[in-house]
């Protein structure tokens, strides 16, 4: 997210907050801040954590980015370093959880030689408007990142099971996690990850609600097993090449928490698919 604001840099509608009412103190390398609200905490921003909050940002007068807006009211999180933020990160590390701050900057300092947005000119300020929520080291963030996703792994495993159960299947784990019946035996030929197959197939979310159907279209699909979901590059070799199956895939071997745009597929979803392995098609 932040890497979009880092090629337009940051937006702002002040919302209350007007770097104008502020006032400002400035460091070394030409950047000023206000901090608008100091909160009692000790744990600064340091190049590399990872920090979750809210920006608002403008380049003179034009808005460029506002994460309640583009962010649907929910904070960002990202790492902050100097490589990515140049002379502000020196004005984040001022800052600490609870913090609310403004940055500003000449945008021929904050650009330093980088093409400028064809709007802007010679003098033009870059300005910040920030709160932060949270601050953590890369450790911390990794750790958390680690137990949240085996939280999910066991969150993921609790609903496939409780939907085998609630339809009566009889069906076969595998190491990964993944879930499967197999409905059809075929010609006894399997894929491999590395095949291209032919497949016709219908994709649900647990509680029914269909996302995707070939057999809707009355058109079966080919693809490189090794370019989609890890759920079917595992799963549709465990099918006989002109077998039927069903696929229980839990979300770490689907879309995660990168939910598919415009989908009924939520971040962590655990998703059911119908497949028929119609053929195996050699690359």
């Amino acid at each position: 997210m932040l890497q979009k604001i880092s090629m337009t840099l940051f937006a702002l509608t002040c919302y209350g907050i007007s770097s104008q009412a502020q006032t400002f103190k400035k460091l070394n390398n030409g950047l000023e801040y206000a901090i608008v609200k100091d909160a009692p905490g000790i744990k600064k921003i340091m190049d590399g954590s990872f920090v979750n909050m809210h920006i608002r940002t403008k380049i003179a007068d034009s808005a460029m980015f506002d994460s309640y807006k583009m962010n649907n009211d929910t904070p960002i999180e990202q790492q902050l370093t100097t490589s990515f933020l140049g002379g502000f990160m020196e004005g984040f590390a001022l800052l600490t959880a609870g913090d609310s701050a403004v940055l500003r900057m000449p945008i021929d300092s904050a650009f330093k030689g980088a093409q400028m947005p064809p709007f802007a000119k010679s003098g033009d300020k870059v300005t910040y408007i920030v709160k932060i929520f949270s601050v953590k080291s890369k450790e911390e963030y990794e750790n958390e990142k680690k137990a949240a996703a085996t939280n999910q792994i066991t969150t993921d495993d609790n609903i496939i099971k409780e939907y085998i159960k609630k339809n009566n299947l009889k069906a076969e784990k595998t190491a990964s996690g993944l879930y499967y019946i197999i409905e059809k035996t075929g010609n006894g030929k399997h894929a491999t990850a590395a095949d291209k197959v032919k497949v016709h197939y219908k994709g649900t979310l647990i509680d029914g609600t269909k996302f995707d159907s070939s057999y809707d279209r009355n058109e079966p699909i080919d693809f490189p097993l090794s370019g989609v979901i890890k759920g079917w590059t595992e799963g549709i070799p465990l099918l006989e090449e002109g077998g039927k199956g069903t696929l229980l895939i839990p979300s770490g071997l689907a879309y995660g928490q990168n939910a598919p745009p415009g989908s009924p597929i939520k971040a962590n979803e655990v998703l059911v698919f119908d497949v028929e392995l119609l053929e195996i098609l050699k690359n």
